[in-house]
């Protein structure tokens, strides 16, 4: 059995103690005559959390204490199953009650409420509520009376004020011909510990060592401690062994000793801070202060004080697996990587005995999974070896090998008291979002914001009235978790993060059998499955009934998701039979989060709305056709995804009953033609990224109105439907300030129905807030665009498309865009010449600063792109361009830009007509000339840097110019 951590409980009995406070909550249990019980069960709750601190102190040692708080979890959860109903209920009468024109469904709902008294089917609800109410209250006198059998005091401080059992304290010696793999990494350090540079400010110049506990922080600190340049560089050297108790006078006592005899007969801070600022007086010191834990700006403040007095090019190192590295700014923290496989390797050979390894090879294979294992960490190599040093069957080796890291002996291995002392140290918010990351595979890849969204659908991310949105308080807990190892970046093109083998093995070992992964756990015990909360798989292409039918056990489920989350294009839908979707998952009356990503399902149940807890519904590239009405009726809500879904077409009625939802992503859904009514009524939408502007009224551009914290991706389609201008004005998107990135499009149908003036007024009322960095407009049909596009209060724009807006014969001045880094102008039919008021007024600034990318694509009447001379000797035009691509402009003839000092990649295709030679290339390394002129690639162009060529169909080009091909030498 897991210890069940007293954070956990504690947040869990906070929380539940918070929604018996709730206004509605009392009002509802007043009306239905259990005020009296849910008042016991405050007071119940309260003494109960009382004893936590103790309690878990003595599960450690206590076995009846560890199952008492096992049931207090489990009880836990069904209080709040049950306050949740109440809580629910007491919304959907609140939704029917303030509605002034309540839909069919709400209407239903009414009736359905008003007769309820007569309703048999109600009258087996109430006593059925009746019979859990009564049942949750004998539990909750049980367990409060166990408390006293089992001796628990109140208001013990427990773990957090004690002196926690944690790793041996470390000393500055070792030995460098037993570490392994730290080479680079010791230079690196050396080379600022040995760089005398100015330290303004009169700080201490502080060189911080991060990484997850294990890595070798230590090694590598005495490592360069030892170093002889170091050595002969630094007149004094102090090391100081910190631990989680960062007591100044403790440390300061321990830097005097090392470099006076007197000071252990001082115990006055004051005295010591006094005599240590006299001995470092002027003096070149190195400081290391090892394992620090300490947060507290001021203790750090105090402890560097006599420190300052310290010769120029002092220094102190800390070696820190948390965020403690904030504190200092002045240096970068060194992240100290996990070892190489041949380090690994080595470090465990050492430990074992190089002889024994090699001399046995019937254990030698296992010895390199057992490296593997170890996943660079030399703490575990180490161990491991250690524990298998005199241990020379094949059996004795298997058995380690297949252990979890928790069943190995602590006093031999020492891995997981490290491990935990990271977790011991999290405040109690952050040990319940760190523990649900079981829920995943070894080595699965997650993304931040997936995360952050199953997080608040669980109810980790308590939102309390003025303070953080729910996602700013997960993304600070994601930073914290980061920033403390326990997540590791895998990627940083699309980042994606993971944890380390071992911390999802201390992951695994705090959750317990509360999360688990189907694959993982099929083996075990199925009695697992009856108290389990929390469910992942991954998915197959073809999920049979068989597969889950172990979960039909885990009634009290609250996590039922499908992995990957996001799911790859590239990849076919896989099939999960109907008794999965419309059977198994409508009796899990429990689910706050269920995801069905990437299943080939057209429809859902219209009995989804007995998942009324439910918080978390993601059905992203689905094949779903339509969502049942009952969706409606899910009144806690928070995070619709149907991104990819291209086969839907149809949304709930209800959705305007859904005042939860903070999340609806739609992009992607191409067949979708029109919103459900009442969107405005979603007052808590954080994301829309998609609103299709409707003919009626109950999908108008004005239901955007009162939408005032949307952000991230909006695109608003179906534009030509807004004919009331005031409309646009009403939808305010100026002050939508956290948008930034924007789709306006209308329909690409140029048809007589279209009003030019209309789009012209609507496109102008539609200005959007100017923290903007993406603009899109697309199928506009106004004559000209607003004036502001491209005006330069839109300062952090970074991104900018104008495609197929037909009816334009000019572009807008965009050159002032000052952060503008990709342009893309396509489909622009009567755009005849771009000239001067393309760039602006040149002579009051340089046009297109920070200009990355610019794409010309099918304007078929283009003929000229004009360059006055105020234009061609404006210094620094185009200076960042990188990439150039004009394609099917079949008329343009005109010049090309004649210096582009930064473009590496160029491509001219269909524009037959053009003449003009390619301009000056000296680091273009792509060049792509498809169906031109055999005149673009005269005259003296330097290819010197050009690794790939590719001309095609180039009229009357029957031969390359003399000595073209001697200037491919990189090609």
């Amino acid at each position: 059995m897991a210890f069940v951590g007293e954070a956990f409980l504690s947040a869990s009995i906070q929380k539940l103690v918070d929604m018996l406070a709730c206004p509605d909550l009392r009002k509802f249990a007043r009306e239905e005559q259990v005020h009296a019980e849910l008042k016991k069960w405050e007071g119940i709750l309260l003494k109960i959390h009382a004893v936590l601190h103790d309690a878990e102190e003595k599960q450690m040692t206590n076995r009846f204490v560890q199952i008492w708080l096992a049931e207090l979890r489990d009880l836990a959860y069904d209080v709040e199953d049950i306050l949740d109903d109440f809580a629910t209920e007491a919304l959907r009468r609140k939704l029917i009650t303030d509605d002034p024109q309540p839909s069919t469904s709400t209407v239903r709902s009414l009736i359905s409420s008003l007769s309820s008294r007569f309703n048999p089917n109600a009258l087996v609800y109430n006593l059925n509520m009746g019979s859990k109410i009564e049942e949750i209250t004998a539990r909750l006198h049980e367990i409060s009376t166990q408390k006293g059998d089992l001796d628990l005091r109140e208001n013990v401080e427990g773990r957090s004020n004690r002196k926690r059992k944690r790793v041996p304290e470390t000393t500055c010696l070792v030995v460098e011909s037993r570490v392994y793999g730290r080479e680079t990494d010791k230079e690196a350090i050396l080379e600022v510990l040995l760089r005398d540079e100015l330290v303004h400010d009169n700080e201490v110049c502080v060189i911080p060592i991060v990484g997850m506990g294990g890595v070798g922080k230590t090694t590598l600190a005495q490592l360069a401690y030892h170093d002889d340049r170091v050595k002969n560089h630094f007149d004094l050297r102090a090391w100081v062994c910190v631990s989680d108790d960062f007591d100044v006078l403790r440390i300061a006592k321990t830097l005097l000793q090392s470099i006076a005899s007197y000071a252990r007969e001082i115990n006055d801070l004051n005295l010591l801070q006094v005599k240590l600022k006299e001995k470092l007086s002027g003096k070149k010191f190195l400081l290391v202060l090892d394992d620090v834990w300490n947060e507290n700006y001021d203790k750090w403040d105090r402890l560097c004080t006599p420190l300052r007095a310290g010769g120029p090019g002092s220094k102190v190192i800390i070696t820190t697996r948390m965020g403690v590295a904030s504190l200092t700014r002045k240096v970068s923290p060194y992240p100290l990587q996990e070892l190489s496989n041949d380090d690994c390797r080595a470090v465990f050979a050492h430990a074992l005995g190089a002889r024994n390894f090699e001399a046995h090879p019937h254990v030698k294979i296992i010895g390199e999974e057992m490296v593997n294992r170890c996943r660079g960490l030399p703490l575990v190599a180490k161990a491991l070896g250690g524990i298998l040093r005199n241990e020379l069957n094949h059996e004795a080796w298997d058995d380690i090998l297949k252990s979890k890291i928790w069943d190995l002996p602590e006093e031999k291995s020492g891995v997981l008291p490290a491990l935990k002392l990271s977790y011991h140290h999290l405040p109690s918010h952050l040990k319940q979002c760190f523990a649900y990351c079981a829920i995943f595979p070894k080595g699965y890849e997650f993304k931040k914001d997936e995360l952050i969204l199953l997080w608040m659908g669980e109810g980790f991310l308590q939102q309390t009235k003025g303070k953080k949105r729910m996602e700013d308080l997960g993304s600070k807990y994601f930073s914290e978790l980061l920033s403390r190892s326990f997540f590791q970046q895998s990627s940083d093109i699309m980042p994606r993060f993971m944890m380390h083998d071992l911390i999802h093995d201390l992951a695994q070992s705090i959750a317990g059998n509360v999360c688990f992964n189907l694959e993982d756990k099929l083996e075990n015990n199925e009695n697992i499955f009856q108290k389990a909360r929390h469910l992942s798989f991954i998915r197959q292409a073809n999920e049979i009934f068989k597969k889950f039918e172990v979960v039909d056990k885990g009634k009290y489920l609250r996590t039922f998701l499908a992995l990957p989350i996001s799911v790859s294009f590239m990849k076919s839908l896989s099939f999960i039979t109907t008794k999965v979707t419309h059977d198994l998952l409508m009796e899990m009356k429990c689910l706050r989060v269920l995801s069905l990503s990437g299943y080939k399902m057209s429809e859902l149940p219209s009995s989804i709305d007995n998942l009324s807890h439910l918080r978390y519904l993601n059905l992203c590239r689905s094949s779903i056709k339509r969502l049942p009405n009952s969706v409606g009726h899910l009144y806690n809500l928070q995070t619709l995804i149907l991104r990819d879904c291209w086969s839907l077409t149809e949304m709930p009625v209800g959705m305007g009953n859904l005042i939860n939802l903070r999340h609806l992503d739609i992009a992607g859904t191409s067949q979708l033609q029109e919103m459900p009514p009442r969107m405005g009524s979603l007052t808590n939408l954080q994301t829309l990224s998609k609103f299709i502007v409707g003919k009626g009224n109950g999908s108008s551009i004005q239901e955007l109105k009162h939408l005032l914290d949307l952000q991230g991706e909006l695109s608003i389609q179906g534009l030509h439907n807004a004919r009331n201008t005031r409309d646009a004005v009403d939808a305010c998107l100026k002050n939508k300030c956290h948008i930034e990135e924007l789709t306006m499009g209308w329909s690409g149908d140029f048809d007589d129905s279209r009003n030019e003036l209309n789009e012209m007024l609507v496109l102008e009322l539609l200005q959007p807030q100017r923290n903007l960095k993406n603009l899109t407009v697309e199928f506009y049909g106004g004559p000209k665009f607003p004036s502001w596009i491209g005006n330069p209060s839109f300062s952090k724009m970074e991104s900018l498309t104008l495609k197929n807006c037909g009816k334009c014969t000019s572009l807008p001045c965009l050159g002032r865009l000052s952060l503008l880094k990709a342009l893309h102008i396509q489909g622009m039919c009567k755009v005849k010449t771009i000239g001067d008021e393309f760039f602006g007024e040149v002579s009051l600034f340089q046009p297109f600063p920070c200009l990355e990318s610019l794409r010309f694509e099918d304007m078929p009447e283009w003929e000229d792109w004009c360059f006055s001379d105020m234009v061609e000797e404006c210094e620094g035009l185009f200076c960042c361009l990188r990439e150039l691509r004009i394609r099917e402009c079949p008329k343009l003839t005109g010049s090309l830009p004649n210096c582009l000092p930064s473009l590496t990649e160029l491509e001219i295709f269909e524009c037959p007509k053009l003449k003009a030679a390619l301009p000056r290339l000296a680091y273009v390394c792509s060049l792509n000339v498809i169906e031109c002129n055999e005149v673009v690639l005269r005259n003296g162009v330097d290819l010197s840097s050009l690794t790939t060529l590719n001309i095609q169909r180039i009229s009357r080009l029957t031969c390359l110019r003399e000595g073209f091909t001697q200037l491919l030498a990189a090609l």
